[in-house]
């Protein structure tokens, strides 16, 4: 009960947002304003604060990073695998990879798990958001560009990757947030004032959005674009299941061994990212597949079933691991 005192409000407010846009009483069309609001504002604002609470040698701790991305490499892997065996085309294949390996560490991840384990969580979590940004989002686009008529040269590649990471505003958040901490200086007051507040809307909000989002992709699916049947569902669940038992399984077990080899790696470090992969399916990746004309409609019920199936499994890892 004391898990769920905690992580109960989390996923209240997503609810929330979801019937508010569903029965329409937040015009749809204002979904996209919450969404800049809490990606360029609010959840740059905490973003910043926390990296700049944070020592930069644990936002960039190597074994954390190289964790991370060594078991979302593994999931992506399996995903695209699997879908390509199913005579998937690579451009849904890479979005299917992504959805089941991308946690919703922004817009949820962050506040959920500093509130559940404190200020310890704030190091393994940023860092795991880094890699999700910078190395599995670029990797998963540039996967979806094969099978098109579009060939890209390997530095062409890169630099498709590096700009759109560049317009990502969290990456800059840490990164200034680190930059400010390690200086030593001391914000002016109506300036740290003005980011706190930012900072403080950036947890509702964001939960509210999650919400709103997955109701109106859920009120979005394009005519002709969605699969019906068995075989399309259970695509959707075993993305699901990669999402939020195979991503935090690979983790734990790749962290056991590496502290078993006598890597320094926390119990605490490997608990936050743990946590972190048991996380629901991240929201943006809905968005990045309308962009890019991936089956949007498959990656919104994947998003929406490991939504609604995490406040069960979210709560049990919680449970099992602190």
């Amino acid at each position: 009960m004391a898990i769920f005192s905690v992580t109960f409000p989390f996923f209240a407010l997503v609810l929330i947002g979801y019937l508010a846009a569903r029965f329409r009483i937040l015009p749809i069309v204002g979904v996209g304003a919450l969404n800049t609001f809490v990606l360029y504002f609010a959840l740059t604002a905490m973003l910043f604060q926390l990296g700049a609470r944070t020592p930069i040698a644990e936002l960039l701790d190597p074994v954390v990073l190289t964790l991370w991305a060594v078991s979302g490499l593994l999931i992506m892997t399996i995903a695209a695998a699997t879908a390509l065996r199913r005579r998937v085309g690579w451009l849904d294949a890479s979005f299917g990879a992504l959805i089941a390996v991308l946690p919703n560490s922004g817009f949820m991840g962050v506040p959920l798990l500093t509130t559940l384990l404190g200020a310890a969580a704030n190091g393994p979590i940023i860092a795991s958001l880094l890699v999700d940004i910078v190395l599995i989002q670029s990797i998963g686009v540039a996967f979806s560009h094969r099978g098109s008529g579009e060939r890209l040269s390997a530095w062409g590649e890169i630099k498709g990757a590096m700009t759109r990471m560049s317009r990502n505003p969290l990456p800059w958040a840490i990164a200034l947030g680190g930059v400010w901490g390690a200086t030593g200086l001391t914000m002016p007051g109506p300036v740290d004032q003005v980011i706190t507040m930012l900072a403080a809307a950036a947890t509702p909000v964001a939960l509210f959005t999650i919400g709103a989002v997955l109701a109106r992709e859920q009120g979005n699916k394009p005519a002709g674009r969605i699969r019906t049947g068995v075989h399309a569902y259970g695509d959707v669940y075993w993305l699901a299941f990669l999402k939020l038992f195979a991503h935090p399984l690979f983790v734990w077990l790749l962290g056991r061994g590496a502290i078993a080899i006598g890597l320094p790696l926390s119990e605490q470090a490997l608990v936050v990212l743990v946590l972190a992969a048991a996380l629901p399916a991240a929201a943006n990746v809905s968005m990045l597949a309308e962009r890019f004309g991936a089956d949007n409609g498959r990656v919104a019920r994947v998003i929406l079933v490991s939504t609604v199936l995490s406040f069960a499994t979210f709560s049990t890892a919680v449970l099992l691991f602190t």
